[in-house]
């Protein structure tokens, strides 16, 4: 995620970020621009029709699309939104419990207490990745108490991790180190991470409808494309400045939905989750 100063309008204004969507769209605009030229030529050089311009037309269907992205970039948001929600309730959860955990296990059962912050730690790692491409090994911190090979021998590895921690809890309870009471309050911790995680992969999993998106860009397509002969009576050869201009903003409103609609990526206007799982594991390391 990109870290900036929302009061500084000139570093944002003419700051060209490697996934800016100017630079996206630049061999599109240069292209539509081409188009938009030879279009301007043959009216005005070569055929000058006479025929009644649209540009009133352009506005009426100028509106309604501007609309419809608007809803495309809120519906966007509000699961971007969401899964920052999620990732927010997994900090604090993490912190609860090790809270309990590192007053319940005696200070003298070292290893027992960092097993419990291992196994946690790795959970969060392997969710992040779970979201992406898949959990990796070489992120997970190394305990004898935590059986690696068989976490990532299954197909949902939070899962597999998760199920260690959970009768790494039921042996507390089975040495007698939580009672009846503190076994209910700690499973309610614990199942809040299931909890998190199937919230997060119903975002990751259940896109916007492919037939709303379709729409969306086939109708920026042919509003663009038409947006010529409704000008080009009116602006002359500066139709392409106004093309390429509007076509920028429409596209670029499509482009920031379709990035922040599936937030948990590595994309710049995706997620932080790199650094609240490093937050995550700081804070254990304090705890314990």
């Amino acid at each position: 995620m990109v870290s900036y100063n929302p009061k500084s309008w000139f570093s944002i204004i003419f700051q060209l970020h490697k996934y800016d969507t100017f630079r996206q769209l630049l061999p599109t605009m240069a292209t539509l621009a081409l188009l938009t030229l030879g279009f301007c030529y043959l009216e005005i050089e070569i055929l000058n029709l006479e025929y009644t311009s649209t540009i009133a037309v352009h506005s009426l269907i100028g509106f309604v699309l501007s609309l419809l992205l608007v809803f495309r970039t809120n519906t966007a948001y509000d699961r971007w939104w969401e899964g920052r929600k999620q990732w927010g309730a997994l900090v604090n959860n993490t912190r609860n419990i090790s809270i309990k955990l590192s007053q319940i296990i005696p200070i003298e059962q070292t290893e027992r207490r960092q097993l419990f912050r291992v196994l946690i730690t790795n959970y969060v790692f392997a969710m992040k990745e779970h979201l992406r491409d898949g959990p990796r090994e070489f992120e997970m911190e190394i305990h004898a108490g935590f059986d690696m090979e068989n976490a990532f021998a299954k197909s949902h590895v939070p899962n597999a991790i998760a199920q260690q921690l959970y009768a790494q809890l039921l042996l507390l309870k089975k040495d007698g180190l939580v009672s009846d009471e503190q076994l209910i309050m700690l499973d309610n911790e614990f199942r809040s991470f299931t909890d998190i995680i199937g919230a997060c992969e119903r975002i990751k999993k259940t896109p916007i409808p492919y037939s709303y998106s379709a729409f969306i860009k086939k109708f920026i397509f042919i509003y663009v494309m038409s947006l010529p002969f409704g000008v080009v009576r009116d602006f002359g050869y500066s139709t392409i400045f106004v093309v390429i201009f509007i076509f920028y903003v429409l596209a670029s409103l499509e482009l920031i939905a379709e990035e922040i609609e599936d937030p948990f990526g590595p994309d710049a206007n995706d997620l932080p989750t790199d650094a609240l799982s490093e937050t995550i594991q700081k804070n254990l390391k304090e705890l314990f």
